[in-house]
């Protein structure tokens, strides 16, 4: 009897008890998203954010700002596993204010993010930026460079953000986040900025190969180009294949372009200007922190979409169109990666 007894106790444990993933535990996501003109109200007289402002085109109201600040929170407390993102990188935030709003925000309050952030020469002072949460991420250095060759004349748009620190006290990893010149110029024309800007960024990689063994690199951004364009095939490197060198660049973008999906929507074509590079370093399982080809994924909540009644399908539901509000989110979708360890 008491053996019996013993025996169902044991097959109770094992019921209970989690069983290990072969495919590991996650412990961190990263996250990247482009906010669409996250401006505050008031005039800077050393940008140009006269779009912005109350009496401005946009008519851009504190009401429409607070609304703002609340769907950014909503989109960041709804990535799954639960909480919310280890590390959050950022663009066209209009100041380190809007940020600290967002973080002290009642739906991220408990999570205490800290804020990474630097004033960039953009024209239109829109910047690149990080969140974090100190309980999983502990930065040990950051520091931003400008997207073209060293030593040439720092040119008006937004600085590449470098982030080294320990993710869940288990690994260190080197964030880049990315917002590279737009094609609001013309396609050809603005074609030579981003190739500089994939050439810095290249420049910067090789230098972490050269002083770190194997590093784990992460690079996310809003490219302006797509997974198969010059400045990220040729000039950054960065593949669809793993080729079993660590030190190699892995677009895991590649996988999206396969499935048809996108990150943002012109007219009736959706393209992948958000996009997660990574070494191969970190697709290595037997590396205490690492992660799978499909543990980077597009978010496509359901409230970031709506019905696209011109070209059919869905759309992104946008905070404007043209001068127009519409009281959305953003033009663009946001990009996860999972981290996990054995």
């Amino acid at each position: 009897m008491k053996g019996q007894v013993f025996l169902l106790t044991v097959l109770l444990f094992l019921l209970q008890t989690p069983v290990k993933s072969q495919e590991g535990i996650p412990v961190a996501t990263i996250m990247f998203y482009n906010l669409e003109n996250y401006y505050d109200t008031e005039d800077d007289t050393l940008k140009q954010d006269d779009e912005f402002l109350p009496q401005g085109d946009k008519r851009w109201t504190n009401r429409r700002f607070w609304e703002k600040v609340d769907h950014i929170s909503k989109v960041i407390t709804n990535t799954g596993n639960w909480e919310p993102p280890a590390v959050i990188g950022v663009c066209e935030a209009e100041n380190r204010k809007v940020l600290d709003i967002l973080t002290s925000s009642v739906p991220l309050r408990n999570w205490k993010y800290e804020v990474i952030h630097k004033d960039s020469p953009d024209e239109r002072g829109i910047d690149v930026a990080a969140l974090y949460r100190p309980d999983v991420f502990m930065p040990l250095t950051y520091r931003y460079f400008s997207p073209v060759p060293e030593g040439e004349p720092i040119p008006y748009t937004r600085e590449i953000l470098y982030i080294c620190g320990i993710m869940a006290g288990t690994d260190t990893v080197h964030l880049f986040y990315n917002h590279w010149p737009s094609r609001y110029s013309g396609l050809m024309e603005s074609r030579p900025l981003r190739s500089q800007a994939g050439q810095r960024l290249k420049s910067e990689v090789v230098n972490l190969t050269k002083k770190h063994q194997n590093p784990k690199i992460i690079i996310m951004g809003d490219f302006n180009d797509q997974p198969e364009d010059e400045s990220l095939t040729s000039i950054l490197g960065a593949g669809r294949l793993v080729s079993g060198n660590p030190e190699n660049l892995v677009n895991l973008s590649y996988l999206w372009m396969a499935k048809h999906q996108g990150t943002l929507k012109f007219r009736s074509q959706w393209n992948i200007f958000d996009q997660i590079i990574v070494s191969e370093s970190l697709l290595n399982k037997a590396s205490p922190l690492y992660s799978l080809p499909e543990d980077a994924r597009i978010l496509t909540l359901p409230f970031l979409l709506e019905p696209d009644d011109q070209y059919t399908g869905l759309k992104l539901k946008r905070t404007y169109s043209g001068f127009q509000y519409l009281g959305g989110f953003s033009d663009h979708l946001p990009v996860l990666l999972m981290l996990r360890k054995h």
